[in-house]
């Protein structure tokens, strides 16, 4: 479960993407956020580890067996991958499939970024999710995360909510649960995950991602 939650938003590529296009205090927070998400929800689930939830968590045909595992690209740890031309052949695949994504993905959060800061009144933003707002945090989690895409192209997108008055608490609010609590994230694990077991997934994200997004706007408010 700690891990689901934490593993989207961290890495080094996340890391460097948020810093370049958010700044550094975004770049580290996100880091620091996502292994304190973790760490909250390994807790919660260490406390309820002789529950049905935790002890049977995965739906019974949710687990797939590869039948030709004869037929799979070997395990063994190689760094010279040219040599090989079964590597060879999934590194290109994986090279090409990443890249498309990622061109995709930003293609569209450019866009979208465009399209906030040109036809958006910004007014009505900062009414809402402003830094003055009591319902920014809980907005950003409740409403965007939900419809959050992927996490290179959530950065510009935040970068123009940001622009129009956002306030950094939601922001960082919508950065850590997106990757959790998206219709896609979520759709991921129902394919695995009993119900009861989604449900605790979901709520640990957007209990974890509220108090993450308070805890930030606190210490932004302090720093800056």
């Amino acid at each position: 479960m700690a891990f689901w939650l934490s593993s989207p938003i961290t890495g080094p590529t996340m890391l460097t993407a948020t810093w370049a296009l958010l700044g550094p205090g975004f770049a580290i927070g996100k880091m620091l956020a996502a292994f304190a998400l973790g760490l909250f929800s390994g807790a919660v689930t260490a406390l309820l580890a002789r529950t049905q939830i935790v002890q049977n968590p995965l739906r019974a045909q949710g687990i797939m067996k590869c039948g030709a595992c004869g037929t799979c690209m070997p395990t063994d740890l190689s760094f010279r991958i040219w040599r090989d031309p079964t590597r060879m052949r999934a590194f290109a695949t994986s090279l090409v499939s990443t890249t498309r994504t990622v061109v995709i993905c930003l293609t569209f959060a450019f866009s979208a970024e465009f399209l906030l800061r040109d036809l958006l009144p910004a007014h009505l933003l900062t009414a809402y999710i402003g830094k003055d707002s009591p319902y920014a945090i809980p907005l950003a989690v409740l409403v965007g995360a939900p419809m959050y895409l992927d996490g290179l192209a959530a950065l510009p997108l935040v970068r123009g909510l940001l622009d129009l008055g956002m306030s950094p608490g939601a922001a960082m609010a919508l950065l850590v649960s997106g990757g959790a609590v998206s219709i896609w994230g979520v759709m991921a694990v129902a394919l695995v995950l009993r119900p009861l077991a989604i449900a605790l997934f979901v709520a640990l994200a957007v209990s974890g991602s509220l108090a993450i997004g308070y805890i930030f706007q606190a210490l932004w408010t302090v720093l800056s």
